[in-house]
């Protein structure tokens, strides 16, 4: 379509005359304004349950940190394979989305239980990151595994569904490990944030 445009934009029409693009082009381009609705709206979903889950206004950025860690390995996927942005990729993008998000959930969850038997903030952490370790990382491979076909398009028809799976691997890949180092930082740096405000509080009251 960019080319039909770019040789179209220099051709002279006569008077009255244009042209537009329709057909399963702007089929897409509706497909991506929805698509993007649906992942505004999910996130701001996703946000709006952990604020009352955690009853915090701040965890739940910490959890949904794993989302932009996602779309590291999905760029660094579409651009290794050659893979064009397309409506399979933005649902993968959306799948993706749910499952990161559950992992940090987990760790997230694991310390502040920690926390509230009496743990120190730094050990909470370490035993929290322990604990949960291993469930993560079921939850990834299983996922890998059975989309790596998929991703490889080592099955007849696996075309369709192949940008698909490799946003998939791709940012889960990334967000599995980088969530396990990101989110415990961003975890610790939010509770010194969330004490300082408290001893303001209570210095100006």
């Amino acid at each position: 379509v960019k080319d039909i445009q770019e040789k179209l934009s220099n051709h002279g029409f006569p008077a009255g005359y244009d042209y537009s693009v329709g057909g399963a082009y702007q089929d897409m381009q509706e497909s991506f304004r929805g698509i993007f609705i649906a992942l505004g709206l999910g996130i701001l979903l996703i946000y709006m349950i952990l604020a009352a889950q955690f009853e915090s206004f701040f965890h739940p950025f910490t959890i949904m940190l794993a989302i932009p860690l996602e779309l590291i390995g999905v760029a660094i996927g579409l651009l290794v394979t050659g893979t064009p942005v397309s409506l399979f990729v933005m649902l993968g993008i959306l799948l993706l989305t749910g499952i990161v998000v559950s992992n940090s959930i987990l760790l997230v969850q694991m310390i502040n239980l920690l926390r509230e038997r009496g743990y120190e903030l730094y050990e909470a952490i370490r035993e929290g990151g322990a604990i949960r370790l291993r469930p993560i990382l079921m939850t990834a491979l299983s996922t890998l595994l059975a989309l790596v076909p998929v991703s490889l398009g080592l099955r007849e028809g696996s075309e369709l569904w192949q940008p698909l799976a490799i946003a998939v691997v791709g940012g889960l890949f990334t967000s599995t490990f980088l969530t396990l180092f990101v989110v415990p930082v961003a975890y610790s740096l939010n509770e010194q944030f969330v004490d300082r405000l408290r001893r303001l509080v209570g210095l100006a009251t």
